[in-house]
């Protein structure tokens, strides 16, 4: 198969470059680890720092990620609606303001309003960077685009990390917290100067409710998208279980300081990193299905490691770090597999499956957070328990209903009188 060019695959709809593209594409989905990563280093000096309890500071992940899955709902099907490069330019707009009221805030009370905010206009750059994959490129083709995308995302998580240690270590909390003004700034900037419509047809009825509701159903009707929803979903679940427990694990358990866990989060993203490479080359020898199925074991023979070291008693930072790196070489595989194949079958409302699979995964996430903030106890086992679980669901995903409904198939759009 000769690989699909923007022009090849939308006609007319752009005159952007596939290498602009992909820098695009990174930047918008980047904008989700620069939120959590950057910033998670200086999550405990946050929390002492505003006198706030552990449940307050998970609120500031979990109320983000919540805000997050839901205002997909409304910036998916307004993108099908008036365009991907309109609600770009909306929401990273709202993004920065979000990101300077965060910068500023007085009180927990007030950063969690703001993280909120901020979790709110991130769905609009997340979801069209999804739908935008839809718009240019076949499903196939597009898991391999994706797959550099995610690769650029794994740059930048990797750099969120020590960068967010270094401000908090050299100049306070606050300097994390500014840094994602900076970052949403330039994103919001290349958008306006670099990005072109890639949406061909504009729906104009796509927010009237009972189209929303009649293509929701259409979606959700699918096996194929459920398959790879899951697969997205359970696999951002082990993700977020390390990111919402690993700062207090490694820091206050493990005795880490904030500049060494920074260098965890750099170790853990380039881990995903180099998964995103060998995603594209499984792609290229075996095809989406079975690449998803060497993932499986990846990501099982990590989780399960991780999750025995320490019912063995061997409680070390490298104990929890480097099962979890491959874990996350299969992270990298399932990601871009799982957000290219839920929209997949849906060409005409991108944006609608964008946003359901968003939610999904945020709604997981929030569940996770939850969870997260009952049964951190001092000990590793929140962490490690917790990711050992999600790599058995995913292995299941990946071995059970991947090879019985991968296959995307378009459906065509139903009519809405």
């Amino acid at each position: 198969m000769t690989p699909s060019t923007p022009a090849q695959a939308a006609p007319g709809t752009t005159p952007m470059s596939a290498g602009t593209v992909v820098f695009v594409l990174s930047l918008l989905l980047g904008i989700q680890p620069v939120t959590t990563d950057l910033y998670l280093p200086a999550l405990p000096a946050i929390t002492s720092g505003f006198g706030a309890t552990l449940s307050q500071a998970q609120l500031t992940l979990t109320g983000m990620l919540l805000a997050f899955g839901l205002s997909q709902m409304v910036w998916g099907p307004l993108s099908d609606r008036v365009g991907r490069r309109p609600v770009l330019l909306a929401g990273l707009g709202l993004y920065v303001l979000a990101a300077v009221g965060a910068l500023l805030a007085s009180s927990m009370e007030w950063l969690i309003v703001w993280r909120v905010l901020q979790g709110a206009a991130m769905g609009a750059a997340v979801m069209a960077g999804r739908a935008i994959v839809r718009d240019l490129y076949a499903p196939e083709e597009g898991a391999r685009v994706l797959s550099k995308a995610l690769s650029g995302l794994g740059v930048i998580a990797a750099l969120s990390a020590p960068v967010g240690s270094w401000l908090a270590s050299t100049w306070g909390w606050r300097a994390a917290l500014g840094a994602l003004a900076v970052f949403s700034g330039l994103a919001l900037l290349v958008v306006a100067t670099r990005f072109k419509e890639t949406l061909a047809q504009r729906k104009p009825q796509a927010t009237q409710l009972r189209v929303m509701l009649a293509n929701w159903r259409r979606i959700l009707a699918h096996p194929t998208f459920w398959t790879y929803s899951l697969l997205a979903t359970v696999s951002y679940a082990g993700l977020f279980t390390f990111l919402g427990a690993s700062s207090f694990v490694f820091i206050d358990v493990l005795g880490l300081s904030r500049v060494n866990y920074g260098w965890t989060l750099f170790t853990m993203a380039n881990s995903y990193l180099a998964g995103t490479f060998l995603c594209r080359y499984l792609l290229r020898r075996i095809g989406v299905q079975r690449a998803v199925r060497v993932g499986g074991f990846i990501t099982l023979a990590g989780g399960s490691v991780l999750g025995l070291l320490p019912h063995l008693g061997l409680v070390h930072p490298l104990a929890v770090l480097l099962p979890f790196c491959v874990f996350m070489v299969g992270h990298g595989i399932h990601q871009p597999c799982g957000q290219s194949g839920s929209v997949g079958p849906f060409p005409d409302a991108a944006g609608a499956a964008s946003a359901l699979s968003g939610l999904m995964m945020m709604l997981v996430a929030f569940g996770v957070g939850s969870w997260l903030g009952r049964r951190l106890d001092g000990t590793v086992f929140a962490l490690t328990n917790g990711i050992w679980f999600w790599a058995v669901c995913i292995a299941a995903v990946a071995w059970l209903l991947v090879p019985r409904f991968g296959a995307a198939t378009t459906t065509p759009p139903k009519r809405v009188a």
